[in-house]
């Protein structure tokens, strides 16, 4: 049984690292949010990993923990006083047991602490790629016609069976 991979997402670290969103943020944050959400929806089903994107609210006086789902990514606002740091720091042991565990943050001692906890660290210029080279990949996918695939009977029958209907072709 393959075990389950999961990826936290330090929301503001990356909005604020990735210049088309960081661009959109301070016009619209909101937008800038659900953005980054979008972009990773396609990734996280693609690549069979739960994602899990967490966004700092403890500077928001009496804001309790609030999470939701959006397609296949769930969204988290942390409670006042907490940080996005620490909600992930929280969650990572714990899921850790039940598979992979990677951390995205541009944010040094983030990625050290993700490491001794047996998580896989990950900058968001490193997801930016990942991301850029999945929808290249998609994008050559969706260029192939189906004139260029052949398939032939040759190509997938057993020899010896394909020399027998040879032969019976022959015949007539």
């Amino acid at each position: 049984m393959a075990k389950a991979k999961y990826m936290f997402v330090d929301g503001y670290n990356v909005i604020n690292q990735w210049e088309i969103l960081k661009s959109i943020k301070d016009d619209n944050l909101e937008y800038a949010r659900d953005k980054l959400v979008d972009m990773l929806q396609e990734y996280a089903s693609v690549n069979n990993i739960n994602v899990v994107v967490v966004f700092d609210a403890h500077l928001q006086k009496g804001n309790i923990e609030n999470r939701m789902v959006v397609g296949k990514i769930e969204v988290v606002f942390t409670k006042e006083g907490e940080t996005a740091d620490c909600f992930i720091e929280r969650n990572v042991p714990l899921l850790s047991k039940k598979g992979q565990v990677a951390v995205v943050t541009s944010d040094y001692i983030e990625q050290r602490i993700t490491l001794q906890m047996g998580g896989l660290r990950m900058t968001p210029t490193e997801l930016w790629y990942e991301i850029k080279l999945l929808e290249k990949n998609i994008e050559k996918k969706k260029k192939v016609s189906y004139a260029d695939e052949v398939n032939r009977l040759s190509d997938i029958i057993d020899k010896d069976i394909l020399e027998k209907l040879e032969k019976i072709r022959r015949k007539h």
